[in-house]
């Protein structure tokens, strides 16, 4: 059976810490010798311990579970960074403006990564007075649709859920967007610079 936690991950983050073992047994409340086992990968802590570990070595549950920290460097939240998910069992949209873990329903999502629009998805967009019109000409039934359509900002993202029933258009407020997003549930992100 794969440990659910690697004892690698908590050995770098003890160090990177600066607690020794006695230390960071303390801290959990446990012996320095189940510490020892957890990093030498003959044994591994109770499940009752993750929230513990997560809280003593200062990093997130998931990113303890996942064997994976994550550092967000866009520290000024620079929305050209931005990153998006899509949970395929519920359909949740959920926006970061740098790295994250994201969960949801169970899974943990990674982030999309936008496309050039193809011919079946041509993402469109035209000036009514202080607003853009976007559109895309796909189909909208409900097993293949577009399920959003997104515009960023430099100091923001506004999105519009779309549905099958309906069109696959929106409009948006002119005002600094730099590129428009759309989804399409079978194939993906699509991206556009506004020139």
């Amino acid at each position: 059976m794969n440990q659910y936690v690697t004892g690698t991950m908590i050995k770098r983050l003890r160090e990177k810490s600066g607690l020794t073992q006695q230390q960071f047994a303390e801290r959990v409340g446990v012996s320095d010798k189940a510490v020892s086992k957890w990093e030498t990968g003959r044994g591994y802590p109770d499940i009752s311990l993750i929230e513990p570990l997560s809280a003593t070595l200062g990093v997130s549950v998931i990113e303890l579970l996942s064997g994976e920290s994550v550092v967000n460097t866009n520290r000024a939240s620079n929305m050209l960074r931005l990153k998006l998910y899509v949970c395929p069992i519920c359909g949740n949209v959920i926006q970061s403006a740098g790295e994250a873990v994201v969960c949801c329903c169970g899974l943990t999502l990674p982030a999309l990564e936008a496309e050039e629009p193809d011919g079946e998805h041509p993402l469109r967009w035209e000036r009514l007075e202080d607003e853009y019109y976007v559109s895309v000409a796909h189909d909208m039934s409900r097993g293949h649709h577009i399920s959003f359509l997104a515009a960023v900002r430099d100091d923001g993202f506004e999105m519009k859920k779309l549905y099958p029933e309906g069109g696959a258009e929106a409009r948006f407020p002119m005002a600094g967007i730099r590129f428009f997003l759309a989804y399409c549930n079978r194939h993906g992100l699509f991206k556009v610079k506004v020139r």
